[in-house]
């Protein structure tokens, strides 16, 4: 008898399986020179780079909006001017509607009435300049012979021949003979210039009718070009910037008409000549903060200076300098800060790039345009913390355990 052990039987096709083996667990890690150069690359590098390209991209895009106005500045120009014109005309003619009067015809009153008070007030400075032609004439060659005689006599070494007339008329006509063609281009660009100023005119003037008469409804028409989900916040935010736009441009004309009327105070009292038109440049000066006052102050001392003398010169200029204190300390602060606070160096910097882009004119609308966006940006602020607010408040009413300590 086998007395071998008995050996579990083999199924029939248990023979030609392989036998079991277990697997190898193995990493394979698969390095380039991309990723191993980006890990060298410094944290602070990388987010100066991703902090680059979308500074670039919004100077691009800023440039690009910019070279848009610039093309369309004809239009742009005079479109602007009308949007300053009806913050400051609005309230008239939404009073003149609250009483009876037509939408349009109290548009219509209101844009009459404010080209009448343009053209009364444009009619008085020239009849003030026709009128007084003769004595300024009389008084700047005065004025201009004794600057003669002060640079003859001064200490700088002057020749004579810089004072001769006939040497002078000499230079003149023979300059304008050599600068014919330029200065037949010059008159041509002077007719183009006025046939643009007198279409701005137009334009202004339908535009700020159209303004006047249904300004809500072109907003809204602009509005629901937005996506529907931006346009209530966006609605309420331009609402806001509009009313600080239109406080800042009441301001600044009342602050203009103080102004104004300090200096021809002072310059009446001085028996200057050109009074009213110097009250009239200073109130238009007082529209561009900062610049324009000086501007306009260092034109009516010139004036005082050449008219009736250094002495009558040095107390118009002891005058404008109090009619700028006033401004500064008591009219701004009461009236400009409580439609918009902008701070000097803002207001300075919006003036420069105003000017550099538009000139007189972007100095004239760089400060309303830098209030309406402030103010818009700042409403739009706020209502994302009201909503956070009230998502948050919501939270924790539904769920009162999760404010408590745990």
């Amino acid at each position: 008898m086998d007395a071998r052990p008995l050996l579990p039987r083999r199924g029939l096709f248990e023979a030609d399986l392989p036998p079991v083996v277990p697997p190898i667990e193995t990493e394979v890690t698969i390095t380039s020179s991309a990723a191993a150069s980006d890990r060298a690359v410094p944290n602070a590098l990388k987010v100066a780079a991703a902090w680059a390209w979308r500074i670039f991209l919004v100077a691009g895009l800023v440039y690009f909006i910019g070279w848009i106005l610039g093309f369309l500045s004809e239009v742009i120009i005079p479109v602007a001017v009308a949007i300053l014109l009806a913050a400051a005309l609005k309230p008239v003619a939404n009073k003149l509607h609250g009483w009876g009067l037509a939408r349009g015809l109290a548009a219509a009153a209101t844009l009459l009435t404010g080209i009448a008070l343009i053209a009364l007030a444009l009619t008085l400075i020239i009849n003030s300049i026709a009128g007084q032609a003769d004595v300024l004439s009389g008084q700047v060659v005065v004025g201009f012979s004794q600057l003669i005689d002060w640079l003859r006599n001064s200490p700088f070494g002057i020749s004579d021949d810089w004072f001769n007339i006939d040497e002078w008329g000499n230079r003149i006509q023979q300059f304008l003979i050599d600068s014919q063609s330029t200065i037949t281009r010059y008159a041509g660009d002077i007719g183009t210039s006025v046939g643009h100023f007198l279409a701005g005119i137009a334009i202004c003037l339908f535009t700020l009718f159209y303004f006047l008469y249904d300004g809500r409804g072109i907003f809204s028409f602009l509005i629901g070009l937005m996506p529907k989900a931006a346009q209530a916040r966006a609605d309420a935010a331009a609402i806001r910037g509009w009313q600080s736009l239109s406080g800042y441009v009441r301001a600044t004309v009342i602050v203009a008409l103080v102004d104004a009327i300090g200096v021809l105070i002072v310059a009446l009292a001085l028996r200057l000549p050109l009074a009213p038109a110097l009250a009239a440049l200073v109130f238009l000066g007082a529209f561009i903060p900062l610049v324009g006052a000086f501007v306009s102050g260092f034109v009516a001392v010139l004036v005082a200076l050449v008219a009736v003398g250094w002495v009558q010169a040095l107390i118009m200029l002891a005058g404008i300098i109090l009619v700028m204190q006033v401004e500064g300390h008591i009219l701004q602060p009461l009236l400009l800060g409580r439609a918009v606070h902008l701070h000097p160096l803002a207001v300075l910097l919006a003036i420069a790039i105003g000017i550099i882009v538009a000139g007189i004119v972007g100095a004239l609308v760089a400060v309303p345009i830098l209030a309406f966006v402030k103010t818009f940006i700042q409403e739009l602020y706020r209502q994302a913390n009201d909503a956070a607010r009230t998502a948050s408040s919501a939270g924790l009413a539904a769920d009162p355990d999760a404010a408590a300590p745990a």
